[in-house]
């Protein structure tokens, strides 16, 4: 359909060229002319399509205030020098080219909803957060925000709040205490002093999927989406929209661990593999201990050999403390 578009602008441009060109016995010039000032605007209309709304707008709004910025600076020297079109042309080029690049700059955060805020007076809300329906299920995120990690303005769609009721009404008592639960985190993160939840009915009929509506307002209010969604944080992404995904956090605050690090870990389990054991972090990291099946039910103390870090979480493989010292020490040899 895009395609089609574009090419009847490009017919419309030739066509004008063309009539134009007939007032002075030059219709194929004409048509030529039309030609090329029709591929430079649908060259223009590619690259605007890639700058965001606020850089261009930004940008016309900087090089509106250049020009104004250098007639103020003309006037007055047009009164005591008589010829200065050199100068004025300087001027006006400089000025314009530097607010032009100004305001492309310090438009890239400027939106529809921010511009009609400013004529209305209001003021501009900074750090604009909208929490996804698994993170205000998960919970960790009243505790983050509690530790004041998080602040700002926590905007929360209607269409969020009906899928937390209607989780909490469920059927099924682990949905119900789910659904329940998350509406009292929110009300949880609404108490807070230096957290501002704010209830918004903007909504997107024309989308189905919940996702897809989060996405659309984020993009709207210029806002980061909190989650802790695999697919959603991937979509949001692709789309250009900042996601602060709360398993990312948890995996960066893990302990950091080293090979010959020694661990103190209860052995639960046994493993996948032969003669293996399973344990536990605080943090719920995985530590496999290579001959460990013998510990298994009791307090061990590890030695690290191996640290992996998978799109799941980080595995820590390591081997009962006096075992590796004895490795250790027949290597030196």
């Amino acid at each position: 359909m895009l395609f089609v578009v574009r090419i009847v602008v490009l017919l419309v441009f030739v066509v004008s060229g063309y009539f134009l060109g007939l007032r002075y016995n030059a219709s194929i010039e004409g048509a030529s002319f039309g030609v090329v000032c029709g591929a430079l605007a649908l060259l223009l209309e590619r690259s605007f399509g890639r700058v965001s709304l606020g850089r261009i707008m930004g940008g016309l709004a900087g090089l509106v205030l250049g020009v104004v910025f250098a007639s103020l600076l003309v006037l007055p020297l047009r009164r005591a020098v008589p010829d200065i079109s050199v100068v004025s042309f300087a001027l006006y080029a400089l000025l314009g080219y530097v607010g032009l690049l100004l305001g492309i700059r310090r438009g890239e955060g400027l939106t529809l909803a921010s511009i009609f805020k400013m004529v209305r007076g209001q003021e501009s809300e900074e750090h604009v957060k909208i929490l996804d329906t698994s993170v205000i299920i998960d919970g960790r995120i009243a505790d983050v925000c509690e530790a004041g990690f998080l602040d700002g303005v926590f905007l929360v769609p209607q269409f969020i709040l009906q899928e937390l009721q209607h989780i909490a009404d469920s059927p099924d008592s682990l949905k119900r205490a789910r659904g329940r639960r998350g509406l009292d985190i929110l009300h949880r993160i609404q108490k807070m002093a230096h957290i501002s939840v704010r209830i918004t009915d903007e909504d997107f009929p024309k989308i189905r999927e919940v996702d897809a509506k989060l996405v659309a307002l984020a993009r709207t209010h210029d806002a980061k989406v909190i989650t802790n969604d695999f697919n959603l944080n991937k979509v949001a992404e692709l789309q250009g929209v900042v996601v602060l995904n709360i398993n990312e956090l948890a995996n960066a605050l893990k302990p950091v661990v080293l090979p010959g690090e020694a661990l103190k870990v209860f052995v639960i389990k046994e493993g996948k593999e032969y003669n293996q054991g399973v344990a536990y972090l605080d943090d719920g990291t995985m530590v496999v201990v290579e001959n460990g099946r013998k510990l298994i039910g009791k307090n061990a103390e590890v030695s690290v050999t191996s640290v992996l870090q998978t799109t799941a979480g980080r595995m820590i493989f390591s081997k009962p403390k006096e075992e590796y010292e004895r490795e250790e020490f027949r290597a030196m040899k």
